[in-house]
């Protein structure tokens, strides 16, 4: 059996050429036949590992008749080798496979693997999946539980929680007696924030100020992760809203108990009793209805009953025997992260275990610190950080995520190895992720290409010809105008946040984009901190407009920006962002004409006139509203369908020519289309067509 010596694609060659050549020992006529035709195979093996596989089971079972030491495994010489690597390529020649990808290193599916064994009369055998080495896990984990000798009381981590506009952070305002509220922009608190709150007591307590505004739910929902209480927030005068609901979910689903805060019950209209019954149907049931949730009567404005608040929250944790362990190395919770000017990567994190120190080794998520300061929500250097304490960190070589574990180990060298741990990890999981997809998009070309095969399948040669080329002059390149057309109806924009909570908060609000039909919004780039010349860049390469929220735009910038005629659009509330999006989205879609009605006529008899050598219909018409005007469209009307629109070649009002009839008045019109036929009772109106412009369909939910 001599092989070809024109291989059929280039791959054959490169495998068995002469370099590539294998001196391997070869059995001799008496050696014994291996009476198996198995072949061992691998999902994923490539064409290469399939070819060496069946050739060596071939040599094995060949009759002893053949003298195999006088085969030598060359491409110059007859070559089993070479022999299995065409029989590979006949073998998927006539199926789906995309043989113009065909290389040695193609990796073949089990279907194709199961082709090629069927057509060679052999049986397979599946082995295990080859085992890569498995590596070391250098990962930072959190500790085993602590000894309970060792833990000591803490104070609580209370989140505030509740709809927009409710007074959750002028409730704050009130128990820090500082002036949080008179900060946030719009009175809307626009990221997380954690404070420490010393009462006159003497007790303490870590309140966390969520957004209530609906584009903020990930915070919320982390703000329940790492608390102890909720204090839910509702106004009096309102009652439960969307946002109250979802509070309310996050608190549930991380099993928080609940304190009650019924806040504006300084106004005429609150009830606070109707807001314990709509309480009562998310199973927040308040000791007035033998429930175990304390419901406080408070005014944040006038401050009244807040201690009583101060003092339920406090009863609350003494009930809940909270505690932790001071000792050991630091654990805890990325609550927010943003980029300082002066001091970078900075991030607000809460303490759940050990003592936070100046020069501590820590890693979260992805980056890693050496602790350079601390401070406090007021600004002020701390020396320690202890449980329930909320502390600025600064020293991060990267900018974690808000929600990341934050974990001290003992040196720079081993933060260095968990997080290049992490990142191949990460790595790792991206690629599996991209071979789902390639392999989803492989399964769909080759569905397409079958159904191709069947489609011209039985068509004569020149039929098939003749459709081919149909179909690629509907692929031709786009003309300049239609390009032009086409790019209008894509916006790039580029995000930029004073902090991860926010872009986080913006970029989930994207996700609901649904009107790709209408235009296309496409996210070249988001990130933190002021905008930079990197982003003007990127906004004059892609055409796009860059969106800055809570953040800057030098003078050096903003002209930059202007030479290159990119858009920066800078906001401090979240919706008002989304607003000038929605705006600029419905600014790119065709304009819709509208018709506005200028008179109505009834026909009330039809004839005809000679013109020419033809005849040509005329419609005796009487202006019942408005008046007809000879310049404008028209369009006739029958059982209240429309069976033509367009213009007048004559408007006459007995004899003469005239431009305008009015109401009440006689008259006789032709039609620019001869072959309409008028009937009496016909309606004929006047309009015109103004342009109005669009809006788009997205609705973000607020």
């Amino acid at each position: 059996m001599d092989g070809p010596t024109d291989p059929p694609c280039s791959w054959v060659r490169k495998v068995v050429s002469p370099e590539n050549c294998e001196k391997r020992p070869l059995r001799s006529q008496s050696s014994p036949i291996n009476p198996k035709r198995d072949v061992e195979v691998w999902v994923g093996m490539t064409v290469e590992e399939l070819a060496r596989a069946m050739a060596k089971d071939i040599v094995e079972i060949q009759p002893s008749g053949v003298n195999h030491t006088s085969r030598p495994i060359c491409i110059h010489c007859t070559c089993w080798w070479l022999e299995i690597n065409y029989y590979i390529y006949e073998a998927l020649l006539n199926t789906a496979f995309d043989m113009d990808s065909l290389e040695a290193n193609s990796h073949l599916d089990e279907v194709w693997i199961k082709e090629v064994i069927k057509k060679a009369g052999m049986k397979l055998r599946w082995s295990k999946l080859k085992q890569e080495k498995v590596r070391e896990n250098k990962n930072a984990v959190r500790r085993p539980q602590a000894d309970p000798a060792l833990l000591t009381p803490r104070f609580p981590v209370v989140t505030i929680m509740g709809h927009v506009d409710h007074g959750k952070t002028t409730l704050l305002d009130k128990l820090r007696k500082t002036q949080v509220a008179a900060m946030e922009v719009g009175g809307i608190t626009q990221h997380i924030g954690a404070f420490l709150v010393s009462l006159p007591s003497g007790e303490k307590i870590t309140f966390l100020d969520t957004p209530g505004h609906a584009a903020f739910s990930a915070m919320r929902a982390r703000g329940a992760q790492v608390t102890d209480i909720v204090v839910l927030v509702v106004a009096a005068d309102d009652g439960v809203m969307k946002q109250t609901v979802e509070s309310i979910q996050h608190a549930q689903e991380a099993q928080v108990p609940i304190v009650l805060a019924i806040n504006k019950c300084d106004k005429a209209d609150a009830d606070p009793e109707k807001v314990k019954k709509e309480l009562l149907a998310y199973d927040v049931v308040c000791e007035d209805y033998g429930g175990d949730v304390q419901a406080v009567h408070v005014s944040a404005l006038t401050g009244d009953n807040l201690t009583a608040l101060a003092e339920a929250t406090v009863a609350l944790s003494e009930m809940l025997e909270l505690k932790a362990d001071p000792t050991g190395p630091v654990e805890g919770t990325v609550i927010e992260s943003f980029t300082d000017k002066g001091r970078g990567p900075v991030t607000t994190a809460i303490i759940q275990r050990g003592t936070l120190r100046k020069g501590s080794i820590l890693v979260a998520g992805r980056s890693w610190a050496k602790v350079r300061l601390m401070f406090d929500e007021n600004g002020r250097t701390l020396n320690e950080a202890y449980p329930s304490m909320p502390v600025g960190i600064v020293g991060w070589r990267d900018l974690p995520s808000a929600g990341d574990e934050i974990l001290e180990v003992e040196s720079e060298p081993r933060a260095r190895e968990v997080v290049d741990w992490r990142k191949i990890e990460q790595k790792e999981e991206k690629d599996r992720d991209d071979l789902k997809v390639m392999e989803e998009q492989r399964k769909e070309h080759q569905e397409a290409h079958r159904k191709a095969r069947e489609k011209y399948g039985s068509l004569h040669w020149k039929k098939r010809s003749y459709i081919k080329y149909l179909e690629r002059k509907e692929q031709r390149p786009l003309k300049p105008k239609e390009k032009a057309e086409k790019d209008s109806n894509v916006l790039p924009i580029i995000i930029k946040g004073d902090v991860d909570g926010s872009v986080e908060a913006i970029l989930n609000l994207l996700d609901t984009y649904d009107a790709s039909h209408e235009c296309e919004l496409e996210l070249v780039h988001f990130g933190l901190g002021d905008i930079s010349e990197n982003d003007v860049n990127f906004a004059e390469t892609f055409d796009g407009i860059i969106y800055g929220f809570n953040v800057g735009a030098g003078k050096a910038i903003q002209q930059s920006a202007a030479q290159k005629g990119v858009k920066i659009k800078l906001h401090k509330i979240i919706y008002h962002l989304i607003e000038d999006l929605q705006e600029e989205l419905s600014s790119r879609l065709p304009h819709r004409l509208e018709e506005y009605p200028i008179g109505e006529a009834c026909i009330l008899a039809t004839f005809s006139v000679t013109e020419g050598k033809r005849k040509v219909p005329v419609a005796g018409c009487r202006v019942q509203k408005g008046q007809l005007e000879k310049q404008k469209k028209f369009k006739l009307i029958r059982n209240g369908q429309v069976i033509w629109k367009g213009s007048l070649t004559s408007l006459k009002h007995h004899k003469d020519d005239v431009s305008v009839i009015k109401t009440g008045m006689d008259c006789g019109l032709i039609l620019d289309e001869e072959k309409v036929e008028f009937k009496v009772g016909d309606e004929v109106v006047c309009y015109e067509e103004n342009e109005i412009p669009a809006k788009t369909s997205w609705d973000p939910g607020f």
